[in-house]
């Protein structure tokens, strides 16, 4: 017999060899139909997997992440079968699970592959699906891995298998279909209820430019029919929300080829957008006891070396700037960490300055690959939030309560009331992409949870996510449309205090070590507004909108007074426009929502005899007249938690 652990802490007995789905099945038949998988002391294995010893199990469904992976995996595998059936002879290069749904990267050969092609093959998963074929797993000798794909003439498994070591190669059945693969996967193709294939695009073999373009196909699975309505009308959602789109209609920011590819120029209304925003958190900042700090966009290498962001990002980075000083080398700032230790280490510290908090909305650069870039969520130079506070170990716990303090204030401030903080450790196997001592690394690791426990956060745990020099809680946010973004972080790091030799003097007269936390509420600017429009569809609360106002006159004997207005409005602190066009009001009105101002201001024959104003908001309609006093009162009730 063995004992086996569930998630809620209770432990059952079975026989040695039962599977994740019998003990499913052992309490209650419901859970039994749901389960796609079963994660076995934190390894996800098929659910048909039998358990030899005593072990901690979770049993994956629908609902949970893995569960998902898992689901989408084998959907990948299903589409294989799928196309192999429609176009006989084609072969096969990787079929991963992604983020949502998954992708396979295929060589058509002389087949023609294109979105008219798209119906049948999702017509013929779903008749493949419904046969119900079990996904049955098959250890396999090398030599006979080698032969089965020299006889289908597929040289990208033969190259996969190449790196594969005897005794470690697995297939993988399901109908007609066989592949080389670890898994696992679903019990059977019956759960597969809806499939869409959502596009193609190019792939290099193994990603590299030397190496055959396959055609990689996207695509998403669900288990019922209503869900991929809904992941459908949720993509037509986000087309519409794009914040590339919106930001070039409204005018935030763009491109220059001639700058240079995902150098972002932001344009007077996107500037506005960034100055509101850090003078928002720079406000929070003071009150919590922040002291501002600014640095340089270079410094030298020797300095990355000593922070180790030379060994772990340096080849992939932007190459160093040589000066005409031999052997000086510097290079752009991939992150402001390193300047900030050499802050606090440019005199000696007392125990009495601590915790020493340092902020900085700092411009850092790191080269991303060409086709990894994307509109502002993923550039070369961006500005961070960043912050680095600097404190005993006694005072950790503290300070990193505080820090989630602040990050709520940021999220509820800006509209994202659904989250969870990812608590984000080693991996648990390899342990070699990561600097510091096993006994720092369990002090951080013990704290972050502590903490989070603490204060309540929903969370989940993941391994093998922790930044090089330390762990991290990152908070995962929903937006408005359900989608999962990753955005405030907070770092417990003993690491680069340790690399630096950064002290401080103790109330025992001695020399000792600072933690280090590194937290950025927003992450970074650009990617922050990339998902902030998105999340808002353009529409930014009143005191962010880069234009709040729009006066807009009925004809243009009005526009004096419409003047008056406007001026009046600048005067307190408003931002707007004056539209005193010779058009007609509605196609003013018409404009203004377009532009998304919040509030329109609108000047006629009766507002200027009764020295009033027609006001009317964005997505709410007339608000009646007023007068100057009655909408500044307005606006400031509107605005005054964040001004």
């Amino acid at each position: 017999m063995i004992h086996i652990t569930l998630p809620d802490g209770s432990v059952r007995q079975y026989e040695k060899g039962i599977t994740g789905l019998q003990i499913a099945l052992s309490i209650s038949e419901g859970l039994a139909r749901n389960v796609l998988a079963a994660q076995i002391n934190q390894k996800v294995c098929d659910a048909t997997l039998p358990i030899q010893e005593d072990a901690t199990v979770k049993l994956l469904t629908w609902n949970d992440a893995e569960g998902k992976a898992v689901f989408w995996h084998s959907s990948a595998h299903l589409l294989a079968e799928a196309l192999e059936a429609l176009y006989p002879g084609i072969k096969f290069g990787i079929g991963p699970a992604i983020e949502t749904g998954f992708y396979y990267d295929i060589d058509f050969g002389d087949y023609k592959f294109s979105q008219e092609d798209f119906a049948k093959v999702e017509q013929k998963m779903i008749e493949l699906a419904q046969k119900k074929s079990e996904y049955i797993r098959k250890e396999v000798p090398k030599k006979e891995a080698i032969d089965y794909f020299t006889q289908k003439n597929d040289p990208y498994k033969l190259e996969l298998i190449e790196g594969l070591q005897d005794g470690q190669i697995t297939f993988y059945q399901q109908g007609n279909f066989i592949d080389l693969c670890k898994g696992p996967h679903i019990p059977h193709t019956g759960f597969i209820k809806a499939v869409k294939i959502l596009n193609v695009a190019g792939a290099y073999w193994r990603g590299n430019e030397k190496n055959k373009m396959l055609t990689r196909v996207y695509a998403v699975s669900f288990p019922k029919e209503k869900e991929l309505r809904d992941y459908l009308h949720m993509l037509e959602e986000a087309r519409k929300r794009d914040h590339r789109k919106l930001g070039k209609e409204l005018e935030l920011f763009t491109f220059s080829e001639s700058v240079g590819m995902g150098l972002p120029l932001w344009l007077p209304k996107g500037a506005i957008l960034r100055e509101r925003l850090q003078t928002f958190l720079r406000k929070a900042q003071i009150k919590a006891g922040y002291q501002e700090v600014v640095t340089p966009h270079i410094g030298g290498k020797a300095l990355y070396i000593t922070s180790g962001h030379y060994e772990k990002y340096g080849k992939d980075s932007f190459q160093p700037i040589r000066t005409p000083e031999a052997d000086e080398e510097f290079l752009l700032k991939p992150m402001n960490c390193p300047h900030h230790c050499e802050i606090y280490a440019s005199r000696p510290r007392s125990y009495k300055e601590l915790p020493l908090r340092l902020a900085e909305f700092g411009t850092v650069y790191r080269y991303e690959q060409h086709g990894e870039l994307h509109g502002l969520s993923r550039v070369r130079g961006f500005t961070q939030d960043d912050a680095h506070i600097f404190c005993r170990p006694d005072q950790v716990k503290e300070e990193f309560a505080k820090v989630i303090d602040l990050v709520q204030y940021v999220f509820k401030a800006l509209g994202f009331e659904e989250y969870t903080a990812q608590i984000s450790l080693r991996d648990r196997e390899d342990k070699s992409k990561y600097i510091g001592s096993e006994e720092l690394w369990n002090q951080a690791e013990q704290v972050i949870q502590e903490v989070a426990q603490e204060k309540g956060l929903k969370t989940t745990v993941e391994y093998g996510e922790a930044a090089f020099y330390g762990p991290k809680l990152d908070f995962m946010v929903r937006d408005a449309i359900g989608r999962k973004w990753q955005l405030g972080t907070i770092q417990v790091d003993y690491n680069l205090p340790e690399r630096f030799k950064l002290e401080y003097i103790g109330p025992d007269n001695q020399r000792h070590r600072p933690v280090m936390i590194h937290r950025a509420p927003f992450g970074s600017l650009e990617r922050f507004i990339s998902i902030l429009i998105e999340h808002c569809a353009g529409n930014f609360p009143l005191w962010l909108s880069p234009e709040q106002f729009a006066v807009l006159t009925i004809s243009e004997r009005y526009n004096e007074y419409a003047s008056e207005v406007y001026t009046k409005c600048i005067e307190h602190g408003m931002r707007g426009i004056l539209d005193n066009r010779d058009e007609k009001i509605g196609k003013k009105i018409r404009d203004a929502e377009v532009n998304k101002i919040p509030y329109m201001i609108i000047v006629g024959e009766k507002e200027m005899q009764s020295q009033t104003i027609s006001v009317r908001k964005k997505l709410e309609g007339d608000l009646g007249r007023m007068t100057f006093e009655e909408l500044l009162a307005h606006f400031k009730s509107e605005t005054k938690e964040y001004l």
